[in-house]
């Protein structure tokens, strides 16, 4: 197998639920279908929802969106219409819409496989997973041979740790579908087990990239760049790493400016606000986990959620919703209340509520200004694991900085820069939880941990991979093992690699000596 996989990296340095089938087959649909949106009263139903499906096929969204809405207000009853919106409400984030959408497509349809497969990963978006698993389920009852639906069961196993049925729900996809890029990297990604690692000759065979799109050979590459990896062959893993992140950074170009710039803007609004001291929400405590992205917050998160009292909202940016909404709001609540009450506070007996969205800690100095008995914990590691790890996660929408070496560099000093200034101003508030000492000396770091956070002491919190609960990142295959340094100094495998970060780094004086 090894002999194929050289073929196929010489021939090429020559030269995370995530599929929404849009229920329609070009073929139907004439190219030259084009309709004047002053006629449509005029238009046949079929043309217009052709031509709505067309758009949307063309990846021409906000035409789609047009075409769509005027369907729904002249009360076309088709599943399409109502399955195919719901798929661009939901990429757009509004997932209760979008899931009123498919159910009134199933209503119209009762064994539409294609809606029932969308509700699933709108109910996994919801962190409904058990709904999500029924649903998906029922998807490929109704057609057995969906691959795009055991594909997303797989994904759904794999956030429940259910890593054995996750396997073969992804190797069903691939039989069905063996052109299928996505569950290739799903798969890249488990420690599967020996008798089913055939797929890998297909992974790296020249015809799995024959009229793939650029998506396609992302996920492609990244499945490459994990075998490797595995291998311990960091040279040729570096080297399809680079090609992923090189497409992906041309699809989705940096964002990086924009989160310097609003590192700078709520560090001086920051500065305006006055100490929130209103004692009448003050039952509610809330952790928040700020740092870059595969610090350890997934396992900090998991430490933490043994206590009985707590309720882990995952990553989920309420907090940036609050303050947006702060200014404008009519009924006058300030930024506390606005984001308790996103929280709901009352939809459990949970008395802690911790907040993993770790770009939280740009509003670090607001959360310790605004948001009475908050305490916020700052997870970092070694800057070079750090940032390969994140250049391997293959993150999807948010985290486009990810894709380029320099800039991970440069975001991942702008928030080592930005906590240090809101330490010096609200050391109490603040906690720091160094990864490498974590996982090198676990139980004196977390009994540390636990004694910060004024809990009583349990040795449940030494056993977090028992933990039950669903995990949605891109570490929840690790989190699920006993704690282990394994990952400290991996950096050292991918060193040429990384020569563009030690170089932005060794500016520093802190890491000079890198």
């Amino acid at each position: 197998m090894n002999k194929k996989r050289n073929k196929a990296i010489n021939h090429t340095k020559r030269n995370q639920v995530k599929t929404f089938p849009i229920s329609f087959s070009l073929y139907k649909i004439k190219d030259d279908l084009i309709i004047n949106t002053n006629y449509l009263s005029e238009t046949p139903e079929e043309e217009i929802i052709n031509q709505a499906i067309k758009f949307h096929l063309q990846g021409k969204i906000s035409e789609a969106i047009k075409y769509y809405k005027h369907c729904l207000i002249k009360g076309f009853h088709d599943e399409k219409v109502f399955c195919n919106y719901g798929i661009i409400l939901k990429n757009l984030g509004k997932t209760k819409e979008a899931e009123l959408l498919q159910l009134k497509a199933i209503e119209i349809k009762p064994n539409y496989a294609e809606a029932y497969s969308n509700l699933g990963v709108i109910y996994k978006d919801k962190g409904k997973l058990k709904e999500a698993e029924l649903s998906l389920k029922k998807a490929i009852e109704i057609r057995p041979n969906f691959a795009n639906a055991h594909n997303n069961l797989g994904i759904i196993f794999n956030d429940l740790g259910k890593f054995k049925e996750a396997e073969l729900s992804y190797l069903k996809a691939i039989e069905l579908k063996p052109d299928f890029a996505e569950p290739y990297y799903s798969l890249s990604l488990l420690n599967c087990s020996n008798e089913n690692k055939f797929w890998q000759n297909r992974l790296f065979s020249k015809s799995i990239l024959n009229n793939k799109s650029k998506k396609e050979k992302i996920d492609i590459y990244f499945a490459r760049s994990n075998v490797l990896h595995k291998e311990k062959n960091y040279i040729e893993s570096s080297h399809y790493l680079n090609l992923a992140n090189r497409i992906k950074l041309n699809l989705r170009p940096s964002n990086i400016n924009l989160r310097l710039e609003k590192s700078k803007r709520l560090l001086l609004e920051s500065d305006k606000r006055e100490t929130n001291k209103k004692e009448d929400i003050k039952t509610i405590k809330t952790i928040f986990i700020v740092g870059m992205p595969r610090s350890g917050s997934t396992l900090l998160e998991s430490i933490i959620s043994m206590n009985p009292n707590v309720d882990s909202l995952g990553e989920i940016n309420f907090l940036e919703e609050s303050f947006l909404e702060e200014e404008h709001n009519e009924q006058g609540l300030n930024l506390a209340e606005l984001y308790l009450e996103k929280i709901n506070v009352n939809s459990t007996r949970s008395t802690i509520k911790t907040n993993k969205y770790l770009y939280n800690y740009q509003y670090a100095g607001i959360i310790a200004t605004c948001i009475p008995n908050s305490k916020i914990i700052h997870c970092f590691r070694n800057p070079l694991d750090n940032i390969l790890s994140i250049y391997r996660a293959h993150f999807t929408i948010g985290n486009e900085y990810s894709s380029s070496l320099a800039d991970c560099a440069n975001i991942y000093l702008d928030q080592e820069e930005i906590m240090d200034i809101y330490k010096k101003k609200y050391r109490s508030n603040i906690y720091d939880l160094n990864y490498d000492l974590l996982v090198s000396n676990p139980q004196e770091e977390i009994i540390s941990l636990i004694s910060w956070l004024g809990w009583e002491w349990d040795d449940s919190y030494l056993s977090h991979h028992l933990n039950p609960r669903s995990i949605s990142t891109a570490s929840s295959v690790q989190v699920r093992s006993p704690i282990n340094s394994k990952s400290i100094g991996g950096w050292k495998n991918y060193r040429d690699m990384l020569k563009p970060v030690i170089e932005i780094l060794e500016k520093h004086e802190k890491y000079k000596n890198l």
